[in-house]
Formats: structure tokens, C-alpha cells, sequence
């Protein structure tokens, strides 16, 4: 199985769910589309990973709600004592950085701007769903889910998520920093 069959089977571990809503889901962690994770869900029911139930929709065709398998959550299980393979980034602006001093300022400030209104956007709503996992667990501002809770993984990952955005807002305004403001300069020339 790849690491996108583990991912659903993650996924799956928590709660029943349709191809649809695994697709909106895994795009936090793993980029994957429809036509991706159509084709492995069937082969996981055919290798008895998962199973799935018929649900009649009124107004729509009749979706297919997935359920994790005690073999699937065995193979969950076994993938979960294996190593993490090495972190994977790509990131357009990466590249364009290492070269931006071959433009203007003028074109060069607004990337970095942009960057950092999306992060900061990314931080509002991480601190609005830990703020809900909380809510929801009846626990303190502070305060961590249980490790055996069903919000524990969502939790430290929703925290990471968060530091990563604070480390990317503080790099952009440093950079916006370094990079001259044509405008702060154009009466000094």
C-alpha cells in the first residue's frame, strides 16, 4: 500500500466517511484528488481494509460512507511502528527567493506581503479550530486533549501547524525588512 492508503485508513480510524468527504479531508496532510482516492478505496475493499455501506441520498445518486476494517486498522497499526520517511517541501516562493534580487523591490515586496497575509489568515484559523477542540473536550485554554482521545493527533497537529505559521509570518517581515521600500527611498535619491 502507499503512504495516500494509509492516509485514508487514518482517516478512516476516526469515523465512517464518504470518498468526498476523505478527499476534503487528507488535503491538510496530503495533497490527493478524486481520481486518486477513488481507485484506492476500492482496491482497500477488495483487499478487505475497508468496508463500505450504501446510503440513499433523496436529491442526489447514493454515496458510499467507508469504514475501517480490523484488518485495515491491524495494517494501520503495523504502518504506524514504521519510521516516517523524510519531510517533503515544495514551495514556489522557495524558489523564487533565491532569486528575487533579480527583480525590482517593487515587484519583489508584494510576494513576500502576500505570504504573509496568508499566513497570518492560516494562524487565525488554527487558533479558531484549537480553540474549538477545547471547547468541545471541556478542557482549559492550555490545555491538551488525552493522548488516547480521538482529538489528540488533531490537536498536535493543529499545533504544529500554528508554529510553522508563526515562524513563516516573523521570516516574511523579516525579509520585507531587508528588501528596500522604493517608496521610503524615493525622496532621497
Amino acid at each position: 500500500m502507499n503512504t495516500l492508503s494509509y492516509g485514508l485508513l487514518s482517516l478512516l480510524s476516526h469515523s465512517p466517511l464518504s470518498g468526498y468527504d476523505l478527499m476534503l479531508r487528507i488535503q491538510p496532510f496530503w495533497p490527493a484528488k478524486h481520481s486518486q482516492i477513488y481507485p484506492l478505496l476500492s482496491a482497500l475493499e477488495k483487499e478487505n481494509q475497508v468496508s463500505f455501506e450504501t446510503v440513499s441520498q433523496s436529491d442526489k445518486p447514493d454515496k458510499k460512507v467507508y469504514s475501517i476494517t480490523s484488518k485495515g486498522l491491524a495494517s494501520l497499526r503495523e504502518w504506524l511502528a514504521e519510521p516516517a520517511s523524510d519531510p517533503v517541501m515544495r514551495d514556489e516562493l522557495m524558489l523564487k527567493a533565491y532569486c528575487v534580487s533579480a527583480v525590482d523591490p517593487v515587484i519583489a515586496r508584494p510576494l513576500f506581503q502576500r505570504r504573509l497575509e496568508h499566513y497570518e489568515a492560516k494562524l487565525i484559523r488554527f487558533e479558531e479550530k484549537i480553540a474549538s477542540i477545547q471547547r468541545d473536550g471541556g478542557l482549559s485554554d492550555g490545555e491538551s486533549p488525552n493522548y488516547h482521545s480521538d482529538r489528540f493527533g488533531a490537536y498536535i497537529l493543529l499545533n504544529k501547524a500554528m508554529m510553522s505559521s508563526r515562524t513563516n509570518i516573523e521570516w516574511c517581515r523579516w525579509v520585507l525588512d531587508l528588501i528596500p521600500n522604493t517608496n521610503e527611498n524615493s525622496g532621497n535619491d
